[in-house]
């Protein structure tokens, strides 16, 4: 369901400065969990992207996320992610599907927890909330999800990313993890 969202203010923080942002009339889609379809929802924004994918996320575990994810790079959408550090070390994350499959995965080195759920298209479109990109997200945790459509938000959210992207590091398997495969 699309909303039209009159007015909203969102503060956004980049180097101790929150950037405030009036959003009039920007197309959103809210979901909440369990059980109401918020990985369709993301699925459906992920096969709809053309040029680019970028992703902040906590806990990554959600096998169709991950397949719409490399459906996207095989049809040559430029797919990069970024992941909390937690996932090095944790059984059955989508981190080494990610990378085996030739998608840039990269670890968050600069927090002691990197708790971001983002995923921009194209530069246009931002997908976000507490929505842990994780099958009991969509099964069983009360969780919400906003899709927002709005260039300008995203671009905010790009430069963001950016910015993590320079204090992250290449994901690497394990190397008892990687022989035991």
């Amino acid at each position: 369901m699309l909303l039209s969202l009159c007015l909203l203010n969102l503060f956004f923080s980049f180097s101790s400065v929150a950037t405030e942002l009036t959003l009039g009339d920007t197309p959103a889609q809210v979901c909440f969990s369990p059980n109401m379809g918020c990985t369709e929802a993301i699925v459906r924004e992920l096969d709809g992207a053309k040029s680019e994918i970028l992703v902040q996320a906590y806990s990554f575990t959600s096998t169709p996320i991950a397949e719409a994810l490399l459906a996207a790079h095989k049809r040559g959408v430029r797919v990069a992610a970024i992941l909390d550090k937690s996932q090095r070390a944790a059984r059955n994350t989508s981190a080494a599907f990610l990378a085996d499959a030739g998608i840039p995965t990269y670890l968050d080195r600069g927090h002691a927890i990197a708790h971001n759920k983002i995923i921009i298209i194209d530069r246009s479109t931002l997908i976000t909330g507490s929505f842990n990109f994780t099958k009991a997200a969509e099964e069983k945790n009360a969780e919400n999800l906003l899709i927002l459509r709005s260039p300008r938000l995203a671009e905010i959210y790009v430069e963001n990313w950016s910015g993590h992207m320079q204090h992250s590091e290449p994901f690497r398997r394990h190397y008892s993890e990687a022989s035991s495969n």
